[in-house]
């Protein structure tokens, strides 16, 4: 059975080494490529709307028509979510390791090739970068599915959870880079091209140069992931993918021989047995069959809804916490500064939230997941989410009057917080450890894209959603909406929905990854009554 096999054994039980960080850095630097790209975006639409669609005599600056603003945020979503349902589904049928190079430089090229998005005119300028940005989150889309089952199959039982968070926490460091990179570049670029307020002069408040901030600021993200190719490309394959899926034991064993320096001693082909193996792994279940619907039916309906409600809330805030943050006055109405200063105002905010809340929230999941488990942090992080966000809703005009600010600050930023200690952190961790090797990548992708599918209807529907319920108030070519206040108060309902729903996820904490997917068990097919392990170290039906 696949539990008794001495290489997944030797994996599940062995300490802390070099080589749990060396992959938690390989796989992170693509999700620190991930979050910088998916959000820098949100830094610099502002900006564009004042390039590409200034209206002349127009009292306030130039903003992006609503279907272009919905195609520049969304449409890495929607690249995104093609990528996790594809590369999720190829890296059970190719394996980890020989897909995971493909993402990263599908990533690299499209990141930088979105900043050279060529000519003058609007239309040119924005079809390409959507174009660009759909392919850099196709190559996004399979860094979710692929990072989270490498790392959860090179992990010991022990500390896979913190493993796991720990690539995702990178998530946070990209956020953090991005708004800081953006301050650094819009402060040198006011400092050194000086511009009036858009009231003081309308045309001369974008000065040419803008055109290049947004493209440093797109472009710059490739970078980290790019230097860990050589160290990607050079992992082996894991061990359960080879010895499950492929069913070599031995090369399964050789590898990790080599990556933990240790003996684990190589265990010895029987004719019979691999007869045996190949007749019973024929019966395995697939993912369309009544036997996964009985078996982990209701858990991947969880695993899916909970990451859908997460992602509605949390990207419809991460996308559009500028406009809430101008709502509230905490950023400047946009007449009152010119085009680089309001990317520089806008950066300061994300940055601060980032720095406050988002990167915190994730290295308390990275320290405590392992102690208090992944079903007491979603639940904590869902009615903590849920509380935070009704408190902001309710009372929300108490929040807008001057001296409150800071106030709706701090619990916007706690909810930030525990989303991060919750939900998001741990719908990425489990579905990369409750389902069968053979199926494990592909259940994760639909996990993921189900998620980003929340995403586009939170960046979508937000757009029109937070628009004032005053159609003379909304901003140009948006409808009237229903206000930031119901706005958030239909967040608040998103997260209480995630609270019911998360008592369909198991706990995983302290568990084997053939323990949790139940590969230990011999099939009914077979007709197995056994209670303990079968002497056959290759049956891995499940």
């Amino acid at each position: 059975m696949a539990g008794d096999m001495k290489v997944l054994n030797a994996l599940d039980s062995a300490k802390t080494q070099w080589y749990h960080f060396t992959a938690i850095i390989i796989a992170g630097m693509g999700f620190f490529t991930d979050a910088y790209d998916l959000f820098c975006i949100s830094l610099v639409t502002k900006l564009l709307g004042r390039i590409y669609y200034h209206v002349d005599g127009s009292s306030k600056p130039g903003s992006l028509p609503p279907n272009v603003s919905a195609a520049v945020n969304g449409v890495a979503f929607c690249g995104t979510l093609t990528g996790q349902l594809f590369f999720g589904w190829l890296g059970d049928k190719m394996g980890r390791k020989k897909v995971y190079g493909m993402t990263l430089m599908l990533m690299c090229i499209c990141s930088i090739a979105s900043g050279l998005s060529f000519g003058r005119e609007p239309t040119t300028v924005l079809a390409t970068l959507c174009f660009f940005r759909f392919w850099l989150g196709f190559g996004i889309g399979g860094d979710y599915p692929l990072s989270a089952t490498i790392m959860s199959e090179y992990a010991n039982k022990k500390t896979r959870g913190a493993f796991i968070a720990a690539v995702f926490a990178m998530q946070g460091f990209g956020i953090l880079a991005g708004g800081i990179f953006a301050i650094v570049v819009s402060a040198a670029f006011e400092a050194s091209f000086k511009a009036p307020a858009y009231e003081v002069d309308a045309l001369g408040s974008t000065v040419p140069q803008a055109d290049y901030v947004w493209r440093i600021i797109l472009m710059v993200g490739a970078l980290p992931a790019l230097l860990t190719y050589y160290w990607r490309m050079k992992m082996p394959e894991t061990a359960r993918y080879t010895a499950l899926v492929a069913k070599n034991v031995q090369q399964a064993t050789a590898d990790m021989e080599k990556v933990m320096q240790v003996e684990i001693g190589t265990e010895k082909k029987d004719p019979a047995v691999s007869a045996n193996t190949n007749v019973k792994s024929s019966n395995g279940f697939g993912l369309f069959t009544k036997q996964f619907l009985s078996r982990h039916g209701l858990h991947l309906l969880g695993t899916t809804s909970t990451w859908f409600l997460l992602d509605i809330a949390y990207y419809s805030q991460n996308l559009f916490q500028k406009d809430i943050f101008s709502a509230i006055g905490w950023i400047p109405a946009a007449k009152t500064m010119n085009a680089i200063e309001e990317v520089y105002k806008i950066a300061r905010a994300q940055t601060l939230i980032a720095l406050c809340s988002t990167v915190p929230g994730y290295w308390f999941t990275v320290f405590l997941i392992d102690k208090i488990g992944r079903f007491t942090i979603q639940m904590l992080g869902f009615s903590m989410m849920t509380v935070f966000m009704f408190a902001l809703a309710i009372p929300y005009n108490h929040w807008t009057h001057p001296g409150n600010h800071i106030g709706f600050v701090v619990l916007y930023s706690l909810t930030f917080f525990f989303a991060n200690f919750g939900p998001n952190a741990t719908t990425f961790v489990v579905p990369a450890e409750i389902f069968p090797a053979r199926l494990r990548s592909t259940c994760h992708g639909i996990s993921a894209a189900s998620g980003k599918l929340g995403a586009m209807v939170g960046a979508f529907g937000f757009l029109y959603l937070a628009q004032p319920q005053d159609k003379t108030k909304a901003d140009a070519g948006y409808p009237a909406g229903i206000g930031v206040r119901n706005s958030l108060i239909v967040l608040g309902v998103v997260n209480l929905l995630g609270t019911i729903l998360t008592t369909l996820v198991p706990e995983s904490k302290g568990k084997s990854l053939e323990e949790i997917s139940k590969e230990n068990d011999d099939s009914s097919e077979a007709g197995a009554e056994e209670e303990n392990h079968s002497s056959d170290n290759r049956t891995f039906l499940v």
